[in-house]
């Protein structure tokens, strides 16, 4: 069984950023569930068609992934397993972590004995909490570019004020003057301004750039 799914119930803010693989066993059947970021659907496609091919020995390799700021494009498969077993409980942990831009496909080695449909739903879930516990997830951001300028008596003290703040510069070049360039969100403009001022007793060269969409780990 196959749906599409355009509808979300809650505003997504959270990204897988890089995936992993996680693994539970029920009954000597084993799930093994491989997650892995993909932005669009041909990159999901692409993804789900690897991993069957990696796993073509394998009874079933169902999948769900959710694509989007708000998980907007969201599919799964139950690839021959009852309907509603498997596809559906995987879109359904991916929903319920708030995770986008994720793909899982969980692979199925029948172990002989027949579980049920609660026990294929309970397997296939927790095979996909396994596969997340491996990932590294993070959270859009909405913010601007920043690049700050200061003499070497400041850099320190700039430097522990961003650590505080939980920033952290992108790239730093050091000549006459110290200039670090880091991306920070919208809603700590004011209070990076107010605080570096506050540091470097106004001598730091504070400017905003472009506005930005950003990737935060967690």
């Amino acid at each position: 069984m196959e749906m599409d799914n355009t509808e979300t119930k809650a505003s997504l803010c959270r990204v897988l950023i890089q995936g992993g693989q996680g693994e539970y066993e029920e009954k000597k059947s084993r799930f093994i569930a491989t997650v892995q970021r993909c932005v669009s659907e041909a990159e999901a496609l692409a993804f789900i068609e690897e991993t069957r091919k990696k796993y073509w020995d394998a009874r079933h390799n169902c999948y769900a992934f959710r694509i989007g700021a708000k998980g907007e494009l969201a599919r799964c498969s139950d690839d021959g397993e009852p309907g509603g077993t498997a596809g559906r409980p995987i879109l359904e942990v991916l929903a319920g972590a708030g995770l986008s831009d994720a793909a899982v496909v969980v692979t199925r080695y029948f172990g002989g004995v027949l579980l049920g449909t609660g026990g294929l739903v309970r397997a296939y879930t927790r095979a996909v909490q396994e596969g997340l516990k491996n990932c590294v997830i993070g959270r859009r951001c909405d913010g601007f570019e920043v690049e700050i300028q200061t003499d070497y008596n400041g850099i320190g003290r700039i430097l522990y004020l961003l650590g505080d703040m939980g920033l952290e510069p992108l790239d730093t070049s050091y000549a006459d003057i110290v200039t670090l360039r880091l991306q920070a969100p919208a809603g700590d403009m004011e209070r990076l301004g107010q605080r570096l001022a506050e540091a470097t007793g106004g001598r730091a060269v504070f400017r905003k750039g472009r506005a930005v969409s950003y990737l935060v780990r967690e």
